[in-house]
């Protein structure tokens, strides 16, 4: 934890908590060139992203949306979603999630470039909260 905030490195970039409050928090996501996140689910909160910087090519139950700055796209709880950085310069996306629960262990994993397993980020997550 940084000042009180999470935040953790991945293999596909790093993530911040801006801001975290009572059914909501706020992330600040860079993912790195030619990287992507899980393509996942979440039971318990909805997700809207907006690009800051770079190009986002998303994939949102099958359908892929391309976003550029200061465009966003939506993803409603328990929508299969990952972001992907196609592009040679860093992606920075600001996530704010709403829902009842927001905790890091609130994924499940269809697809991951890196091996992770869901029991993976359940120990991350208590190693945050330490």
């Amino acid at each position: 934890m940084v000042n009180g905030l999470e935040w953790a490195e991945r293999p596909w970039g790093s993530w911040h908590v801006i801001d975290d409050g009572q059914g909501y928090k706020v992330k600040r996501i860079h993912v790195k060139p030619g990287q992507r996140l899980s393509y996942q689910t979440h039971k318990h909160r909805s997700e809207h992203w907006v690009v800051i910087f770079g190009m986002a090519t998303c994939v949102i139950d099958g359908e892929t949306v391309v976003a550029g700055p200061g465009e966003s796209i939506d993803v409603e709880t328990g929508q299969a979603h990952r972001i992907t950085n196609m592009h040679s310069e860093e992606l920075i996306i600001i996530e704010v999630q709403h829902g009842a629960y927001t905790g890091e262990d609130d994924i499940c994993r269809l697809e991951d470039d890196y091996g992770r397993e869901d029991d993976d980020l359940a120990a991350l997550d208590a190693e945050l909260r330490a």
